[in-house]
C-alpha cells in the first residue's frame, strides 16, 4: 500500500531530524560550535488528473488536479551562523571573533581549514597552533624570551620581552569570510572546509567593514539553546510516532481488506 511508504518517508525523515538535534545537545559545550537545522522537501507526486487538461470538446479545462504525494525526503543540514556569546578565560591566546569570519588554519597536508574555535597554543617552536598542532595561518611565531603576549582587536600581536620598553609587533591575524557560510563542509575538529557552494574565501584584516573584531582573554560558546532544542525533539518525536500510527492504521485497513469473504 502507497500509506506505508509514505509514512515510513516520515519516520526516515524525523529521524535525521532527531540526529541533528542530538548533536547538537551533544555539543552544547563545544567552542563556537553552530547549531544545525534539517530541513525537507517533498517528494514528487503521482499524478492522476492533471490540471489545466480539456474536460470537454468544447475547450474547458480541470481547474484543479488531482496530485498524490508520495512522501518527503531531507533536503539539508543548514547550519545557523548566529554569533555565540563570549565567556572570559583570562587566557591571553584564547581570542573570540565578534562579527563574520574564520581563523584560518594549515592542516598537515598543506590545505587551508577554516575554524572560529580561538582556543590556541604554543607550539615547541613559538608558533600559534590550534589544539591539534595545526598552524594559524599566516605564521605567528613567538620570540623565545617573550613573556606575555597581546592581540588587539585589529588583529596585531605584540611580544612583551623583559629587554625592551615597549611591546614588539611579530604579526597580524587575518580573517577568512565567505559569500555563502552555510556552504562551508564540517570536517570536525571545529573545523570547516571551502566548497564551491560557499565561494572562494575573502582576506580581511580584523576590524574592517564586514569583517569582526578580536576579544583577547575570551572564547565564543555555542549558539546551542537548551529550551528550543528540548522542544524541537518533543516535535520530532511526536511527528514520529504520527507516521508510525499511520502504518499501524494501514495495516489495520490492509488486514480488514484481506478477511473479507
Amino acid at each position: 500500500m502507497r500509506i506505508m511508504k509514505i509514512a515510513a518517508t516520515g519516520m526516515m525523515a524525523q529521524q535525521t531530524n532527531v540526529e541533528v538535534i542530538s548533536n547538537n545537545i551533544a555539543n552544547i559545550n563545544t567552542t563556537a560550535f553552530k547549531r544545525g537545522r534539517a530541513e525537507f522537501t517533498d517528494l514528487i507526486y503521482q499524478s492522476q488528473r492533471r490540471e489545466g487538461a480539456f474536460s470537454s470538446d468544447a475547450g474547458t479545462v480541470v481547474p484543479v488536479g488531482v496530485n498524490i504525494g508520495l512522501g518527503v525526503k531531507p533536503a539539508a543540514v543548514a547550519r545557523i551562523t548566529e554569533q555565540g556569546n563570549l565567556q572570559s578565560t583570562g587566557n591571553p591566546l584564547d581570542i573570540a571573533l565578534e562579527g563574520r569570519g574564520f581563523f584560518s588554519v594549515t592542516m598537515p597536508d598543506g590545505e587551508l581549514a577554516y575554524t572560529r574555535a580561538g582556543t590556541f597554543k604554543l607550539s615547541p617552536e613559538g608558533q600559534i597552533v590550534t589544539l591539534d598542532g595545526f598552524e594559524l595561518t599566516p605564521g605567528i611565531v613567538m620570540p623565545q624570551e617573550a613573556t606575555d603576549i597581546e592581540i588587539n582587536r585589529n588583529g596585531e600581536v605584540f611580544a612583551i620581552t623583559p629587554d625592551q620598553d615597549q611591546p614588539q609587533l611579530v604579526g597580524r591575524i587575518t580573517l577568512a569570510t565567505f559569500i555563502n557560510e552555510a556552504g562551508l563542509e564540517p570536517i570536525g575538529d571545529n573545523l570547516l572546509r571551502e566548497t564551491l557552494a560557499s565561494g572562494a574565501e575573502l582576506v580581511g584584516l580584523p576590524g574592517e567593514e564586514g569583517v569582526a573584531t578580536i576579544r583577547q582573554g575570551y572564547v565564543e560558546t555555542s549558539n546551542v539553546n537548551v529550551v528550543e532544542e528540548i522542544t524541537d525533539l518533543i516535535s520530532a518525536q511526536r511527528a514520529y510516532e504520527m507516521n508510525a500510527k499511520v502504518i499501524e492504521t494501514a495495516d489495520q485497513m490492509s488486514s480488514r481488506v484481506s478477511n473479507m469473504r
